[in-house]
């Protein structure tokens, strides 16, 4: 899609559509004003009608006779709230991909949303215009009709080049964000380690500094990677830890690292889950292809920053060799864990990769993302994702990230005082820690493989998918808080 900044007045444009602002209460802004008079007042009489009211996220489609359909948006109240703004411009390009026109001109002239700037403005526009562009049919026999969205002229403001470099940055988050919704909502017998490893050198054949490597079983046995192991030997599908190193910030300087949890699909193991919305488990490889997603974005804006993806990739399922209930494995770093949960085996996996990625590569900071647990959503819904970190810096740096990119965090508590609840009689921890505080108990497992680190956890169980029913699939979240973290890095 191209996104064109240009000042022009909205009547002059005789395009296909034109997407026009409504405030709260039918409140018409100038650049709406000026269509409803030459329209002799149609559109404030459809406000008095109350077909609009103005509120985030509504719309509504006006065909002309004679010129372009017109979209109104609902904005909400004149410098309102951030994820109003988000809201309402998310809905109206949905909107415009619903109907026929395969360009559109928007004018918010004189639209401003609380504490931020054209700047921020011009990235949620250019992020939700590509995001909606987002379609998967790949495995249909018969293709959908894809959105055929080519040109959006935003005539809020000059072309400037100031400017130019929001309009690409908003783009590329969402093409992260495309990359990692289609890794999600590829079924899991194509979206394999394998095949997570192939896309990885993919993404290195688009930049000179990516470059890839690749852990198998037999160098992750030869490493003493037996916590992944027990996890990856229940399937035929081997697993892999997938290292991406860009260096495009100084040499010498050391990576910011993520570590995303690859678990093509979970069953359980052993620990098996009940059949019903099994299928979603195949997002249960969401915090990795988040990491992709964010490489996709940083290549692609050719950031200069050192950063070090990291996937941990594997399937549980249930066999005659998988771990069971009651075994002990010795994780990379010597800590032997006592599997109490099969099914909690997202952990297990990640410790011995972060405990590779921290002895290897000695980041600044590390940052894991996962759909770790079903408590975290339970505490906090489709809303937020749960952030861990004792580093009180590291945690506002995740937040302040958070919400500049409308991808909302919200930080979890990670006490000392949690870490008995993981004793165990036999090993030195137990890979669960019973039914109380549960998304706190995992992070808790993992604090344990990142001592004397910079380290904070993600968990997206809650904010990775949306579940059931026609909006079912990715949320490609949550890349627009990834990438807004590592950018605020330069400074």
């Amino acid at each position: 899609m191209e996104f064109i900044l240009t000042q022009s007045s909205v009547s002059e444009y005789s395009g296909p559509a034109i997407l026009l602002p409504v405030l709260s209460e039918g409140a018409l802004p100038a650049a709406t004003q000026t269509i409803d008079e030459k329209l002799n007042g149609f559109i404030s009489q459809l406000i008095e009608n109350k077909d609009l009211k103005g509120k985030p996220g509504e719309t509504l489609v006006i065909p002309q006779a004679n010129g372009p359909r017109l979209i109104l948006i609902g904005i909400g109240k004149a410098d309102g709230k951030t994820s109003d703004f988000v809201k309402s411009v998310q809905a109206a390009a949905n909107a415009l991909k619903a109907s026929a026109a395969d360009e559109a001109a928007i004018d918010l002239s004189g639209i401003t949303v609380n504490t931020k700037d054209q700047h921020w403005i011009n990235r949620q526009l250019a992020q939700a215009f590509q995001d909606s562009l987002y379609h998967f049919d790949e495995c249909k026999s018969k293709k959908d009709d894809a959105p055929a969205i080519s040109t959006i002229k935003s005539l809020t403001v000059v072309a400037e080049n100031q400017y130019q470099s929001d309009i690409l940055f908003g783009q590329a988050v969402a093409k992260g964000m495309a990359f990692c919704k289609k890794l999600g909502d590829l079924p899991p017998n194509v979206a394999t380690p394998s095949y997570l490893a192939d896309e990885a050198d993919k993404l290195a054949s688009l930049s000179g500094k990516l470059t890839t490597s690749i852990l198998d079983e037999d160098k992750m046995e030869e490493l003493g990677m037996g916590s992944f192991l027990s996890v990856s030997k229940g399937s035929i599908e081997p697993g892999k830890i997938i290292c991406m190193e860009y260096k495009g910030g100084k040499s010498g300087d050391a990576p910011h690292a993520l570590v995303g949890k690859g678990i093509t699909f979970d069953t359980g193991g052993i620990s098996l889950k009940p059949g019903a919305g099994m299928d979603e488990m195949k997002y249960d490889m969401c915090g990795a292809a988040s990491v992709l997603g964010t490489m996709l974005t940083i290549i692609s804006l050719d950031l200069p920053i050192n950063f070090l993806g990291v996937v941990a990739a594997a399937e549980n399922m249930p066999a005659g060799h998988a771990s069971k209930p009651g075994d002990i494995v010795t994780a990379m770093n010597g800590t032997t864990i006592e599997i109490l949960n099969t099914d909690a085996e997202g952990r297990l996996v990640l410790c011995d990769a972060l405990t590779y990625t921290i002895e290897t590569y000695k980041p600044a900071s590390i940052m894991d993302i996962a759909t770790l647990t079903g408590a975290c959503m339970m505490a906090l819904g489709g809303v937020n994702s749960g952030v861990f970190t004792e580093d009180d810096a590291l945690a506002q740096e995740i937040l302040d990230a958070g919400q500049s990119s409308c991808d909302p965090a919200w930080r979890l508590p990670l006490q000392d005082e949690y870490q008995e609840l993981l004793d165990s009689n036999f090993a030195d921890i137990a890979n669960i820690g019973g039914r109380l505080a549960g998304a706190t108990t995992a992070a808790c497992f993992l604090s344990r493989f990142t001592k004397d680190q910079t380290w904070a956890h993600l968990d997206i169980a809650g904010t990775a998918w949306n579940s059931g029913g026609k909006n079912k699939g990715s949320s490609g979240r949550p890349v627009p808080l990834l990438v807004n973290y590592l950018a605020n890095k330069l400074g």
